[in-house]
């Protein structure tokens, strides 16, 4: 299938973190580039049917696969392999170290294809191997922002430059939380319904302070202060305290913000001198989790409100 992706990972980068045994390398293996975060476990092309076929996939095969073309006589068996490897699909990965048939290797010399090999069961092979990928290849952005991890919870801080996002990280640093990325924040999707939130390797554990200059949060604070990656779970949009605005006072309103198609729970946090940030953002995030378990204040403290209203009502009438 001929499809455009936006990102690739070398396929060597994968045979040295999957610790895979290398069966056949063709010269050219340092160059090969993984494209897809989908796999294909060959099936129907056992049997020669190829519509359809999307030859940009590892394609992997295990006990059930080999043990089938076993049962064919020699010539079929290659026959077979041969319209695999035609195919020019990037690598042929065989698990559970299973014995390579002899013209298997042959075929994946002739065609250059990598045949790769693990002992690992197939079924957990793949799920190891998607997740890999997904996290290789998924769609990405970068946003202005700061992100940092509180109570377990990823919190991505958006806002204009100089409100303070820096200096809240620090301060949350300081309260024994970790930062995971200043002034840029590459968010990539992972899943259908996953943002992970990570900071550019150039400016990896760096935060730049106004005044003070750029400072390594992991040599001043140390290890424990900073993340390398983190899912994210809320968004804090800061700005400026705007006399006379309407703000949300009870949590009521549920707002989300749409990042590659993944709805984030987001809020509002105005600011003006006196009001401690780090402090605010500890409570939205534990506020966050509480509500993903079920719990939400603000409704309880609306109903309570409601339901001691209805009662005063009834007593009223009852008097009159």
């Amino acid at each position: 299938m001929d499809q455009k992706h936006e990102y690739s990972v070398p396929l060597c980068k994968l045979v040295d973190e999957f610790e895979l045994e290398k069966v056949y390398i063709p010269e050219h293996y340092e160059d090969i580039l993984v494209r897809t975060p989908d796999i294909n476990r060959p099936g129907m092309q056992l049997i020669g049917f190829f519509n359809r076929f999307d030859n940009l996939r590892l394609q992997i095969m295990g006990i059930i696969e080999i043990m089938y073309l076993r049962t064919l006589p020699q010539e079929e068996r290659r026959k077979i392999y041969e319209l695999l490897f035609k195919h020019d699909i990037p690598a042929l990965i065989i698990c559970n170290r299973m014995k390579v048939d002899p013209s298997c290797i042959e075929l994946a010399e002739k065609y250059k294809t990598p045949l790769l090999r693990t002992d690992r069961d197939t079924s957990e092979f793949m799920a190891d191997i998607i997740t890999s990928l997904n996290n290789h290849l998924g769609p990405r952005i970068t946003r202005h922002g700061v992100m940092v991890e509180v109570y377990g919870e990823g919190v991505l801080l958006l806002g204009e430059s100089g409100i303070g996002k820096s200096e809240a990280a620090i301060e949350l640093v300081k309260r024994g939380h970790r930062l995971v990325a200043d002034d840029a924040v590459e968010i990539k999707r992972v899943s259908y319904n996953t943002l992970i939130g990570s900071a550019p390797e150039i400016i990896r554990y760096y935060v730049e302070l106004r005044g003070i200059g750029v400072i390594d949060v992991r040599k001043l604070f140390g290890m424990g202060a900073v993340k390398d990656r983190e899912k994210v779970d809320m968004i804090i949009n800061i700005e400026p305290w705007q006399d006379g605005y309407m703000y949300d006072r009870l949590g009521l309103d549920n707002t989300y913000i749409d990042i590659l198609g993944v709805k984030v729970p987001s809020i509002t946090v105005p600011v003006k001198p006196g009001r401690n940030l780090a402090v605010i953002i500890e409570t939205a995030a534990m506020t966050n989790r509480q509500k993903r378990m079920g719990i939400d204040s603000a409704m309880e403290f609306t109903q309570r409100i409601n339901s001691q209203f209805d009662k005063d009502i009834k007593v009223k009438r009852k008097d009159g």
